[in-house]
């Protein structure tokens, strides 16, 4: 046992930027202080720890063993300190910075949408919002990247994903607009069993899309898949083409009115849900906390009718 206290957060921070520098005069000129000053505390630090951290001669500074094995914890220290901090800073004060919010679609323009950013505004006025729009690949690498903090999306999610789902509407089959099936009012699903569906890249989850291309049906068969499509107007040019069709929301009526395109109703075809979806292990960053508690604040009435037959219906965060 040793009576020296604890290394301090600062100590750490010093030693985690002269273990990227590897050159005294180099990292101090980063941290604002002198050469002699760095070399003290980093002595301290050493002294603190009982190990060397640093082989020093007059030519290169270079971790040791004890250093390179001891970075990887001061890193995970300093991160759970930043955390700390900006938790503190969210429950004493209103949040401010930039909020990035991923959507893909029209999913920025739908009903449920608009009253959560509203509500996360009225607890957070100084909080500024960024919208990115992202493709079918980049809605859920941007949140594992955290190049999105949430994301407006249409389930289902792979693992690593968390959702609040906000609203359930009816799909629709997206067909050529001179097909024969598409003069119909509405059709079975198994009259569009010999037709092609729009894939999508390899990177895109297939838990998603297998969903979204109904793969399998209920009756166990496969779907044959046409061209990929890497976003929304893609696909819709695809169908359009004459192609492959696609399943979409029925909001598609509204939103995606293209020419060439038609959209039918489809008896025996499960719903969607929208949701609000944020990457698992940054739930609680403050910023991804305070979109999730504007969305659990809204009432259930909230949900209104929008781009299909059926009313949206809010349902529970998972």
């Amino acid at each position: 046992m040793t009576d020296l206290p604890e290394p301090s957060i600062h100590q750490l921070r010093l030693f985690r930027t002269l273990s990227e520098e590897l050159h005294f005069g180099r990292a101090a000129a980063r941290l604002f202080m002198t050469q002699s000053a760095l070399s003290q505390q980093i002595r301290h630090l050493e002294k603190r720890l009982g190990v060397a951290l640093f082989e020093r001669s007059s030519r290169a500074v270079n971790l040791t063993a004890a250093g390179r094995a001891l970075l990887p914890d001061v890193e995970a220290a300093l991160t759970a300190m930043a955390r700390v901090r900006r938790t503190a800073d969210a429950r004493g004060r209103h949040l401010r910075g930039r909020l990035r919010v991923g959507t893909i679609g029209a999913e920025a323009a739908m009903p449920h949408t608009r009253p959560v950013l509203r509500a996360l505004h009225r607890r957070h006025p100084h909080l500024e919002t960024q919208i990115l729009g992202l493709n079918f690949t980049d809605q859920l690498e941007a949140l594992h990247r955290q190049e999105a903090d949430v994301a407006f999306l249409r389930p289902p999610v792979p693992d690593g994903i968390e959702v609040h789902h906000l609203a359930t509407e009816p799909r629709v089959a997206c067909l050529p607009g001179d097909d024969p099936l598409a003069a119909l009012p509405r059709l079975p699903l198994k009259a569009l069993r010999a037709y092609p569906v729009v894939d999508v890249p390899p990177r895109v989850s297939r838990v998603w899309w297998d969903f979204w291309a109904v793969d399998p049906r209920p009756d166990g068969s496969g779907v044959r898949y046409g061209p990929v499509a890497a976003d929304m107007e893609a696909l819709l040019h695809t169908v359009a083409q004459g192609e492959a069709m696609a399943f979409l929301p029925a909001a598609a009526r509204e939103f995606f009115q293209r020419p060439g395109v038609a959209y039918v109703d489809v008896e025996g075809l499960p719903p969607c849900t929208s949701a609000l979806a944020w990457a698992a292990r940054h739930r609680d960053d403050p910023l991804v906390a305070a979109v999730r508690q504007a969305a659990r604040s809204l009432p259930h009435t909230g949900a209104r009718r929008c781009g299909g037959p059926q009313a949206f219906q809010p349902t529970e965060e998972t």
